[in-house]
């Protein structure tokens, strides 16, 4: 099996960092000891150590008001080093990537919610990724209104987090567009449901995807 890169995407309260460690664990007992690939956890923004930063920047709530515009290109810097520092030497060397967000997210969230042009983000996608598209996208698709309240039960919200119900639902209209238009890369998964079920579903559509003739 050569690289892979498999993205967890969705509005936020789906699940996406612990159903991430919870397939990390179930690819590593799939491989035979000796034969295991690098299984590495990443994400959008924050990836590297400039990712980090620019992580702070886009999500702490306070200071300086970010314009749409700036924060779509904050965005697609963070990528275009994630993808140039980590993720391409990755794939090279044959490992898996779980990477929570990646170009779908930005079509989401500053197209949809944000109602930037969506010619304009795509271009900056494909110049951010040089064309690298994920090999599998998991959809985590929860209701809005469910996801919300699972983050304010967390207790301190970021920037995006905090903003009003219907950019969320613009969101969300984002990643169903995008998911219907991509059935062959973008798998939806209901994660309305228990943890255990929700894992249950990703692991099939993993399995199925990397494991069949493999």
């Amino acid at each position: 099996m050569g690289g892979k890169l498999i993205v967890f995407e969705g509005v936020e309260g789906g699940g996406k960092t612990t159903q991430i460690e919870r397939s990390r664990l179930w690819l590593l007992s799939r491989f035979h000891s000796g034969n295991i690939p690098r299984i590495i956890v990443t994400r959008e923004p924050g990836g590297t150590q400039l990712g980090k930063g620019l992580r702070r920047l886009l999500l702490e709530s306070g200071g300086e008001n970010i314009c749409d515009r700036a924060e779509l290109l904050l965005y697609a810097a963070d990528r275009a080093q994630h993808v140039e520092n980590l993720i391409k030497p990755e794939l090279a060397k044959g490992s898996i990537i779980l990477c929570d967000r990646f170009t779908d997210s930005t079509i989401a969230y500053q197209g949809y919610g944000r109602g930037l042009n969506l010619n304009l983000i795509n271009q900056l996608n494909e110049i951010a990724t040089g064309g690298l598209q994920s090999d599998l996208t998991l959809w985590l698709d929860i209701d809005v209104e469910v996801g919300l309240s699972r983050v304010k039960s967390r207790g301190i919200r970021d920037r995006i987090e905090q903003a009003d119900l219907e950019f969320h639902r613009r969101v969300k209209q984002g990643f169903t567009e995008l998911a219907a238009a991509n059935r062959q890369r973008i798998f939806r998964v209901d994660a309305n449901r228990n943890e255990s079920e929700v894992t249950q579903e990703i692991q099939d559509i993993l399995t199925q995807n990397l494991f069949v003739n493999c």
